[in-house]
């Protein structure tokens, strides 16, 4: 199967470098029409210039795509809008946003200001909502669109020092989970990305020989497929080095004990049963929890041999 992409336009945000980079160049191979956004900005979101953006729509062009630039801040509602309003006139319609843009202002929690915690938080949980808003009516009216928020192994896993990087990236997998559920009547794919590649975000996170192995343009073939007519929703997809995985939210069977009083103590005395992974259930909406919980105590009232 080749994946073809002619005929869609698809927005990148943070793409004047790194992997907002290759994702702009591997869209633009696959024939896409790319808005190659970036504010310009440092790693911490310092400064700003539109010429990163103006050099990577360049290197499109020069290749026979169709590229423009564009130096919004994706924190900036008017701003945004406006990007989406000079797409629309010049292409008439988004059919793929990457939400890519992101900083770092990396510090333990005891030393981290609370200005650097919201900061962090607005460029990539709000940046995403902004930009995702912006195309969501389009996409709806159009019956067609590809979301694709770009989260972390530090969301997913943690990591030290990235207290506010990690809490705004698992947000975006709590995002995607809900927007899958109401875009998909108007054919509106929502996934995440969940990147391990070689670039100015990472190059004091990783060694020398594991970088040489995280090329970029290997992660943002992830994104051509994430942004595909035959793309699936609801996926975490993990990538990296050649690697490609998916890591999922899941539900353990779990351990019942209806006595309020002493259910505390059941529960810690058995937290190797609770987290017990094996018949572990990905569900398919939030309040799945809540019926397989209920499910499961009535069966086990029902059969007294399971409860001791």
């Amino acid at each position: 199967m080749t994946i073809s992409l002619n005929g869609r336009v698809a927005i990148v945000t943070g793409a004047g470098g790194g992997l907002g980079r290759t994702h702009a160049l591997a869209l633009a191979a696959r024939g896409a029409k790319v808005v190659v956004n970036d504010l310009g900005a440092e790693r911490n979101g310092a400064g700003g210039s539109p010429s990163a953006a103006e050099k990577v729509a360049e290197e499109i062009r020069a290749a026979g795509g169709e590229a423009m630039a564009n130096g919004a801040s994706v924190t900036d509602e008017a701003q945004v809008q406006a990007m989406i309003a000079a797409t629309i006139e010049r292409w008439g319609r988004v059919d793929i946003l990457v939400n890519n843009a992101g900083v770092l202002r990396d510090k333990t929690f005891s030393k981290m200001s609370l200005d650097d915690f919201r900061f962090v938080l607005d460029v990539h949980l709000m940046g995403s909502v902004i930009c995702t808003k912006a195309v969501w009516e389009v996409m709806r009216a159009q019956n067609h669109g590809r979301i694709i928020f770009t989260t972390s192994s530090s969301g997913l896993y943690g990591n030290f020092g990235q207290s506010n990087y990690a809490a705004a990236k698992m947000a975006l997998v709590g995002l995607m989970h809900a927007l899958h559920l109401e875009g998909a009547k108007h054919e509106i794919r929502v996934n995440c990305l969940s990147p391990s590649a070689a670039t100015r975000m990472t190059n004091d996170v990783y060694a020398e020989g594991m970088l040489q192995a995280l090329d970029p343009a290997l992660v943002s073939e992830g994104v051509v497929v994430l942004a595909a007519d035959d793309a699936p929703s609801r996926l975490v997809l993990c990538a990296g080095a050649g690697v490609f995985a998916a890591a999922h939210v899941t539900l353990t069977e779990g351990v019942f004990t209806d006595d309020a009083g002493t259910a505390a103590d059941t529960v810690l005395a058995r937290l190797d049963e609770v987290r017990e992974r094996a018949g572990e259930i990905i569900p398919a909406s939030g309040p799945q929890q809540a019926v397989s919980e209920v499910r499961k105590a009535q069966r086990a009232l029902l059969e007294p041999t399971l409860v001791e």
